[in-house]
């Protein structure tokens, strides 16, 4: 085979079943949220913007409990162990939840 002739490449399968591939979307908010918490201990930072940084995660993490965690409660309440694209049932998500938080 000569060096202007190229072979054709092939790719391997993907299997977009695979958990790894997929971002479990409370544990990603959680890690957001805790990026904000770490501004508000930047010294760079001026006084007034690290509370605000401070009030912004508070109230993050109000809405997080009061709206994703409820949900995941009431799913499981009703049974629901269907498991999301990423691979986590319900109580799973909310046992990563409850180990990050604390």
């Amino acid at each position: 085979m000569s060096e202007n002739e190229l072979l054709p490449l092939s790719k391997p399968e993907t299997n977009l079943e695979d958990p790894e591939l997929y971002i479990n979307r409370e544990l990603s908010q959680l890690e957001f949220n805790r990026r904000v918490l770490n501004e508000s201990f930047n010294e760079n930072h001026p006084l007034l913007e690290r509370v605000k940084f401070l009030a912004i995660f508070s109230s993050n993490l109000n809405e997080f409990f009061m709206v994703r965690v409820s949900g995941l409660k009431q799913q499981m309440m009703l049974g629901i162990t269907k498991r999301p694209p990423d691979g986590l049932t319900p109580r799973e998500q909310l046992a990563a939840i409850y180990k990050i938080v604390s």
